[in-house]
Protein backbone atom coordinates (compact mmCIF):
# COMPACT_ATOMS: atom_id res chain seq x y z
CA UNK A 1 0.00 0.00 0.00
CA UNK A 2 1.30 3.00 -0.95
CA UNK A 3 1.20 6.31 1.58
CA UNK A 4 1.66 9.78 0.02
CA UNK A 5 3.29 12.32 2.79
CA UNK A 6 2.20 16.36 2.20
CA UNK A 7 5.77 17.46 3.08
CA UNK A 8 9.52 17.71 2.56
CA UNK A 9 9.95 19.09 6.19
CA UNK A 10 12.23 16.08 7.31
CA UNK A 11 11.21 16.48 10.72
CA UNK A 12 7.37 15.59 9.55
CA UNK A 13 8.69 12.93 6.90
CA UNK A 14 10.56 11.30 9.55
CA UNK A 15 7.67 11.37 11.67
CA UNK A 16 5.43 9.31 9.45
CA UNK A 17 7.93 7.00 7.93
CA UNK A 18 9.45 5.90 11.24
CA UNK A 19 6.02 5.76 13.38
CA UNK A 20 5.32 3.35 10.53
CA UNK A 21 8.38 1.56 9.95
CA UNK A 22 6.63 -2.26 10.54
CA UNK A 23 3.43 -1.53 8.29
CA UNK A 24 4.02 -3.11 4.86
CA UNK A 25 3.70 0.90 3.28
CA UNK A 26 5.97 2.36 0.47
CA UNK A 27 6.11 6.23 1.43
CA UNK A 28 6.16 8.49 -0.71
CA UNK A 29 6.87 12.40 0.46
CA UNK A 30 4.85 15.29 -1.78
CA UNK A 31 5.74 19.36 -1.63
CA UNK A 32 2.25 19.47 -0.68
CA UNK A 33 0.88 23.12 -0.16
CA UNK A 34 -1.09 23.88 3.46
CA UNK A 35 -3.33 26.63 1.15
CA UNK A 36 -3.51 28.69 4.72
CA UNK A 37 -1.34 31.24 5.90
CA UNK A 38 2.61 30.29 6.56
CA UNK A 39 1.72 31.37 10.00
CA UNK A 40 -1.40 29.72 11.19
CA UNK A 41 -3.16 31.21 13.76
CA UNK A 42 -6.00 29.14 14.86
CA UNK A 43 -6.94 25.71 15.36
CA UNK A 44 -9.05 25.92 12.62
CA UNK A 45 -6.38 27.21 10.44
CA UNK A 46 -3.99 25.07 11.17
CA UNK A 47 -6.20 21.68 10.77
CA UNK A 48 -7.34 22.75 7.57
CA UNK A 49 -3.78 22.99 6.31
CA UNK A 50 -2.78 19.67 7.37
CA UNK A 51 -5.89 18.52 5.32
CA UNK A 52 -5.21 20.43 2.76
CA UNK A 53 -1.89 19.33 2.38
CA UNK A 54 -3.04 15.30 2.83
CA UNK A 55 -5.36 15.89 0.05
CA UNK A 56 -2.84 17.30 -2.05
CA UNK A 57 -0.39 14.59 -1.64
CA UNK A 58 -3.17 11.53 -1.82
CA UNK A 59 -4.22 13.23 -5.55
CA UNK A 60 -0.60 14.20 -6.55
CA UNK A 61 1.10 10.55 -6.01
CA UNK A 62 -1.94 8.67 -6.62
CA UNK A 63 -1.26 6.59 -3.20
CA UNK A 64 -4.05 4.43 -1.32
CA UNK A 65 -3.93 6.94 1.62
CA UNK A 66 -2.44 10.50 2.58
CA UNK A 67 -1.24 12.10 5.90
CA UNK A 68 -0.94 16.33 6.05
CA UNK A 69 1.12 17.67 9.02
CA UNK A 70 0.48 21.21 10.26
CA UNK A 71 2.06 23.08 12.74
CA UNK A 72 0.55 26.41 14.10
CA UNK A 73 -0.13 28.59 16.91
CA UNK A 74 -3.43 29.44 18.54
CA UNK A 75 -5.12 32.28 21.14
CA UNK A 76 -6.18 31.12 24.72
CA UNK A 77 -7.04 32.38 27.37
CA UNK A 78 -3.75 31.64 28.85
CA UNK A 79 -1.93 33.22 26.07
CA UNK A 80 -0.25 31.77 22.68
CA UNK A 81 0.21 28.37 22.31
CA UNK A 82 1.71 25.77 19.73
CA UNK A 83 -1.06 23.67 18.15
CA UNK A 84 -0.28 20.66 15.49
CA UNK A 85 -2.81 19.45 13.49
CA UNK A 86 -2.41 16.27 11.52
CA UNK A 87 -5.12 14.63 8.68
CA UNK A 88 -5.15 11.06 7.02
CA UNK A 89 -6.95 10.72 4.23
CA UNK A 90 -8.06 7.90 1.85
CA UNK A 91 -8.82 7.36 -1.98
CA UNK A 92 -12.60 6.56 -1.10
CA UNK A 93 -12.95 9.78 0.40
CA UNK A 94 -12.23 9.33 4.34
CA UNK A 95 -10.89 11.97 6.17
CA UNK A 96 -9.28 11.47 10.23
CA UNK A 97 -7.98 14.15 11.84
CA UNK A 98 -6.04 14.04 15.17
CA UNK A 99 -4.21 17.09 17.01
CA UNK A 100 -1.12 17.45 19.52
CA UNK A 101 -0.26 18.34 22.64
CA UNK A 102 -0.41 22.57 23.50
CA UNK A 103 2.23 24.39 25.17
CA UNK A 104 2.26 28.49 25.97
CA UNK A 105 5.02 30.30 24.40
CA UNK A 106 6.91 32.75 25.95
CA UNK A 107 5.96 36.75 26.00
CA UNK A 108 8.66 37.20 23.38
CA UNK A 109 7.96 35.20 21.17
CA UNK A 110 3.99 35.93 21.72
CA UNK A 111 4.50 39.24 21.59
CA UNK A 112 6.77 39.15 17.97
CA UNK A 113 3.96 37.21 16.45
CA UNK A 114 1.05 39.67 17.08
CA UNK A 115 3.54 41.64 15.31
CA UNK A 116 2.92 39.44 12.08
CA UNK A 117 6.35 37.76 12.25
CA UNK A 118 6.06 34.07 11.41
CA UNK A 119 7.17 31.25 14.18
CA UNK A 120 10.11 29.55 12.37
CA UNK A 121 11.57 32.93 11.97
CA UNK A 122 11.48 33.94 15.02
CA UNK A 123 13.32 30.62 16.11
CA UNK A 124 15.79 30.47 13.91
CA UNK A 125 16.69 34.16 15.29
CA UNK A 126 16.33 33.33 18.56
CA UNK A 127 18.04 29.78 18.23
CA UNK A 128 20.50 31.08 15.36
CA UNK A 129 19.58 28.26 13.03
CA UNK A 130 18.25 28.85 10.38
CA UNK A 131 17.04 25.13 10.25
CA UNK A 132 15.13 24.97 13.59
CA UNK A 133 11.81 23.90 11.88
CA UNK A 134 13.59 20.95 10.13
CA UNK A 135 14.62 20.01 13.54
CA UNK A 136 13.43 19.56 17.22
CA UNK A 137 11.64 22.72 16.16
CA UNK A 138 9.87 25.12 19.30
CA UNK A 139 8.52 22.44 21.03
CA UNK A 140 12.14 20.97 21.31
CA UNK A 141 13.32 23.86 22.39
CA UNK A 142 11.17 25.02 24.94
CA UNK A 143 10.80 21.83 26.16
CA UNK A 144 14.54 21.68 26.72
CA UNK A 145 14.62 18.71 24.52
CA UNK A 146 11.73 16.58 26.44
CA UNK A 147 10.04 16.31 23.10
CA UNK A 148 10.92 17.24 20.00
CA UNK A 149 8.82 18.02 16.96
CA UNK A 150 9.23 15.00 15.02
CA UNK A 151 7.89 13.29 18.13
CA UNK A 152 5.04 15.55 18.51
CA UNK A 153 4.17 14.67 14.96
CA UNK A 154 4.55 11.50 15.51
CA UNK A 155 2.12 11.23 18.41
CA UNK A 156 -0.58 12.82 15.92
CA UNK A 157 0.02 9.94 13.30
CA UNK A 158 -0.32 7.57 15.53
CA UNK A 159 -3.74 8.30 16.30
CA UNK A 160 -4.48 9.42 12.48
CA UNK A 161 -3.15 5.18 11.46
CA UNK A 162 -5.05 3.94 14.75
CA UNK A 163 -8.23 5.88 14.04
CA UNK A 164 -7.58 4.69 10.02
CA UNK A 165 -7.34 1.16 11.11
CA UNK A 166 -9.90 1.15 13.58
CA UNK A 167 -12.49 2.26 11.04
CA UNK A 168 -10.65 0.64 7.36
CA UNK A 169 -9.72 -2.52 8.74
CA UNK A 170 -9.62 -4.41 5.76
CA UNK A 171 -7.24 -1.78 4.34
CA UNK A 172 -4.54 -1.62 6.43
CA UNK A 173 -3.56 -5.23 6.52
Amino acid sequence: MKLAIGTKNPAKVHAVMDTLIREPLEFISIDAPSGVSAQPFSEEETLEGAINRAKFALSEAGSNIAVGLEGGVCETPNGIMLCNWGALTDHFGGVWIASGAKIPLPSNVERKLKEGYELGVIMSELMQDPHIRHKEGAVGVFTSGMLTRKEMFSHIVRLLYGQYQFDRPSYSH
